[in-house]
C-alpha cells in the first residue's frame, strides 16, 4: 500500500511538472471560443455555480483535478474531501499552481483562489477544513475543474 502510494505521488508530481506552463493570457474572444458559458461564467466572470449541482462534489476517484481553461494541474484526489458543503473540497492545492487573492465583493472578506497559469477563478479558501491536515478547505466550483484519472 505505501509503495502504490508513492508512485502514485512521484506520478502527480510528474504530471505536475510536465503541465508546468507559462502565463495564458486570451482576449474575452479567445476564451469563449474553448470554453462552455458555463466555464466562462465561473472562470473568467467569477462566478459560482449553485451547491450540490457540480459534477465533481461527490466524484472520489485517484487523479488529478487541471484547470479547465488552462489545463494546469491543480489539485490531488489524494487531497479531496466531502466537507458537506455541496462543492469539491481539497486540504491543500498542488504547490505554485494558484494564487490566493482578498475579495470583498459581497460586504465580508474572503479568500479567492485563482488558476495561477491563466487567473481563471476557481472558488474560495477557508480556514474550516480537516484540522488533522491543513485546516483549510478549498472550496471549488466544478466548471472550473477538469479530472483525470491516474491509477
Amino acid at each position: 500500500m505505501y509503495f502504490k502510494k508513492l508512485v502514485f505521488t512521484f506520478l502527480l508530481f510528474a504530471s505536475f511538472l510536465l503541465n508546468a506552463q507559462q502565463k495564458v493570457v486570451k482576449t474575452q474572444e479567445g476564451w469563449k471560443k474553448i470554453l462552455t458559458p458555463n466555464q466562462y461564467y465561473i472562470l473568467r466572470e467569477k462566478g459560482t455555480e449553485r451547491a450540490t449541482t457540480g459534477r465533481y462534489d461527490q466524484h472520489f476517484k485517484k487523479g488529478i483535478y487541471q484547470c479547465a481553461g488552462c489545463k494546469t494541474v491543480l489539485f490531488s484526489s489524494i487531497d479531496k474531501y466531502d466537507a458537506h458543503c455541496g462543492w469539491p473540497s481539497f486540504d491543500r492545492s498542488l504547490k505554485g499552481s494558484i494564487e490566493e487573492r482578498e475579495d470583498n465583493r459581497y460586504g465580508w472578506k474572503r479568500t479567492e483562489v485563482i488558476c495561477s497559469t491563466c487567473e481563471g477563478h476557481l472558488g474560495h479558501v477557508f480556514n474550516d477544513g480537516p484540522k488533522n491536515t491543513t485546516g483549510k478547505r478549498y472550496c471549488i466550483n466544478s466548471a472550473a475543474l477538469e479530472f483525470e484519472k491516474k491509477e
